[in-house]
């Protein structure tokens, strides 16, 4: 059974900043609890709490809650109502569509001397005959019973009529409890017939041997679809039999429900679970190394050859709103891959890169991801033209120019260091910048002037 976890009220007490010690309010509505424990160790400063729709069956481990002045602990499985004396402060207390039958019980709520409110509506109590004005008479401190005012009169003429009315429900209660021993007792029996069944479907599934021969395998294989259609139509038929057939609405009976319904729940998780590993992994690499481009999470894309600044650029589309962290970018050489959301997407670039001098981005605006890469090879660029009244004849005036020009050039050569010839004047009149490298041309004997 699923009971009240640190866990599951830390979460709960985000308005406190998940401090649980002073927390005053506090919802664990639709969590399947089963058992009510711990809030009266861990949260001793609460003031209201908020239990409905779960399976609770029984009021316990909130008597040393002092403080508690709210408890709604509507659409559970109670049947009594008990344990409340140490709820000094309590003045609302919400007990709507459970099935409390024992309406005596509420005689235990006498030591609650402020509460003003309480909802018994739904429970099978309320179907007995003079159920107000028993509780009424009963109750003195109460103003609103089932969200109706309870007035001088009505209670006066309760008291007159108590002693017969007391009769009247002590009898009903008998007769009530009587009917719960039996529904108890049919709740255990289908209960025992279910075990049963499913316990003979586990052993016609696992009681056989495995065939040996590849006849009867294959034979298997080929009835591997045929019994899955078989499975599924079993299913559908123990869901119709379960969900049409006429039960009492009891607590059993909505524990079952729930129980039947985790079932069918887990059972379809362990499926797909099982599918999920089933799946062979993507293959990224042949076994020969060839890399391949793989496209999996559907993305456009689009890849850039920026040839001025020796760059090439991947624009990957990504989700606008995805998470930065739900992406994995990886540059290698020859390729690039990125993991959306563990999905990958692997592309071979055109030329060989410099992984460590790449960079990624996502765009501010369109959340594009953005990959800068670096090509391996670096491109000389020729330099820009150089005016004709410029005279060549220094070579230090010759480099005074070029750094004011602030041009950078790919090779200097100083005539008077080195031997191979002066590659900076025999770049042709009509050439182009930034258009890959430069061939090397024989160089010519030209005339200088003195």
């Amino acid at each position: 059974f699923l009971s009240v976890t640190e866990d599951l009220v830390r979460r709960r007490a985000e308005h406190n900043n998940c401090e649980i010690f002073s927390l005053e309010e506090i919802s664990l509505h639709q969590q399947e609890i089963e058992k009510l424990e711990h809030l009266d160790k861990w949260c001793r400063d609460l003031k209201i709490l908020y239990l409905q729709n779960n399976l609770i069956p029984k009021i316990e481990n909130v008597g040393k809650l002092k403080k508690l002045e709210y408890l709604n602990v509507a659409l559970n499985n109670i049947e009594r109502i008990e344990n409340l004396e140490g709820c000094e402060e309590l003045k609302k207390l919400d007990l709507t569509a459970n099935f409390i039958g024992e309406l005596s019980s509420i005689a235990s709520l006498k030591c609650n001397i402020h509460l003003k409110e309480l909802f018994l509506v739904g429970n099978p109590c309320t179907e007995f005959e003079g159920y107000r004005q028993f509780v009424v008479a009963t109750l003195h401190q109460l103003k609103y019973l089932d969200s109706k005012e309870i007035e001088r009169s009505e209670r006066i003429k309760a008291l007159q009529n108590y002693p017969e009315v007391k009769w009247k429900i002590r009898e009903q209660e008998r007769a009530y409890l009587l009917k719960r021993a039996r529904e108890k007792e049919e709740a255990q029996r289908r209960m025992q017939e279910r075990k049963d069944k499913k316990q003979k479907q586990m052993d016609s599934k696992f009681g056989f041997d495995s065939p040996d021969s590849p006849q009867e395998k294959l034979n298997q294989a080929e009835g591997d679809g045929e019994q899955e259609r078989c499975r599924t139509a079993e299913n559908y038929e123990e869901d119709r039999r379960f969900w049409e057939e006429p039960t009492p609405y009891t607590p059993e009976s909505r524990l079952e429900t729930h129980r039947y319904i985790e079932e069918k729940r887990r059972a379809k998780d362990s499926i797909r679970e099982s599918k999920k590993r089933e799946k062979p992994p993507w293959t990224l690499i042949t076994a020969e190394g060839k890399v391949l481009n793989v496209n999996v999470p559907k993305l456009h894309f689009s890849l850039k050859d920026d040839e001025e600044n020796n760059h090439i650029i991947l624009d990957l589309a990504v989700y606008r709103h995805l998470d930065t962290s739900l992406l994995d970018v990886d540059v290698h050489p020859t390729y690039i891959r990125v993991l959306v959301k563990r999905k990958p997407f692997q592309l071979v670039l055109p030329e060989e890169v410099k992984p460590d001098s790449s960079s990624a981005k996502r765009s501010q605006t369109t959340g594009h991801l953005v990959v800068t890469m670096p090509k391996a090879k670096e491109i000389i660029l020729a330099k820009q033209k150089v005016s004709a009244s410029i005279k060549h004849s220094d070579c230090n005036t010759q480099q005074k120019t070029t750094r004011r020009s602030g041009q950078v050039e790919k090779l200097e050569v100083d005539p008077s260091k080195y031997s191979f010839p002066d590659v900076t004047k025999i770049i042709q009149e009509k050439r182009r910048t930034g258009q890959g490298p430069i061939k090397l041309q024989p160089q010519k004997v030209t005339e200088v002037k003195k």
